[in-house]
């Protein structure tokens, strides 16, 4: 799910000191936050813009596509309920250690419904020089720029991370999509590739995974049918089997999510695997030439 421009946000737990600190940096940057949503602020006015007590009441009060939630992970699976029940078009599922049994219930209703979601566990997602929607810092040039060249990635500081080589190799973004580190997500490894070679203006696609799960030997499957290059790192590739690094998602069990297995895929698909995420700039120029 690519955040557009055009799409109107609504900030769940908007009134929240993170809701209210990323609420203003999003707006400052161009996101089209329409309103946001606390029931016992509900009818007040906050960040210049009301709140509502719900995501159905933000509905009816104006409307949204797309809803980015600051709420505490006990609270995730109602507020996920109300915004699809509303209709929203995408959730940005921000928070982390959300009990297993209510994402599979949220997600089972986006899936139902036709909402689209990014997240758990998510920095977000920043279409540089329209908007962002989450906590990634879309605002500092050294790390987003306007370009060619689509991220992906599974955490939030390796995404960072590799924008950041990215500008400094003298390119810039097209779009980042941060599709969380838990075992259960809604947009996978694949569907993040499919959006950005789908994406207008991008020309190749940088992809930040990580051991554990199977979502990047899914991703190189779809890889071997683009035209534009794929570069990718995976982090991970030190650490011992069987134990759980960084993301809730991030654990191997035999050979299945292993480093090599990944590696080996993504190569067999024509992708550029990088050793360190210091290489994709060289890398870039190699694929496109310039």
């Amino acid at each position: 799910m690519i955040v557009r421009g055009s799409d109107r946000v609504l900030v769940m737990g908007i009134t929240g000191k993170q809701g209210t600190f990323w609420t203003e940096r999003m707006q400052a940057y161009g996101t089209q936050v329409v309103g946001g949503t606390n029931p016992s602020k509900a009818g007040t006015t906050h960040c210049g813009v009301p709140v509502y007590a719900t995501a159905r009441h933000a509905m009816k009060g104006g409307g949204f596509e797309v809803a980015v939630l600051f709420i505490p992970p006990l609270m995730v699976k109602e507020a996920a309920m109300d915004a699809i029940d509303a209709g929203a078009k995408g959730l940005v599922v921000l928070t982390e250690h959300i009990p297993v049994q209510d994402v599979m219930y949220f997600m089972a209703a986006a899936k139902e419904r036709g909402t689209r979601i990014i997240g758990p566990n998510t920095a977000g997602c920043v279409t540089p020089g329209e908007c962002f929607a989450g906590f990634m810092p879309a605002f500092n040039e050294r790390i987003f720029r306007e370009g060619s060249i689509g991220v992906m990635s599974r955490s939030g500081s390796l995404g960072v991370l590799l924008c950041l080589n990215v500008v400094q190799a003298g390119y810039g973004e097209s779009a980042f999509i941060g599709i969380g580190g838990d075992p259960i997500i809604g947009a996978t490894t694949r569907d993040a590739l499919t959006d950005l070679d789908h994406f207008p203006g991008t020309e190749a696609v940088v992809m930040v995974g990580e051991i554990g799960g199977s979502m990047e030997e899914e991703a190189a499957e779809y890889a071997k049918t683009m035209n534009k290059p794929v570069i990718a790192f995976i982090a991970g590739g030190a650490s011992p089997q069987g134990k759980k690094m960084g993301h809730a998602g991030a654990i191997v069990m035999g050979n299945k999510g292993s480093y090599a297995s990944k590696r080996s895929a993504l190569e067999a698909a024509g992708v550029t695997v990088l050793d360190t995420p210091s290489g994709v700039g060289a890398a870039l120029k190699a694929r496109l030439g310039r």
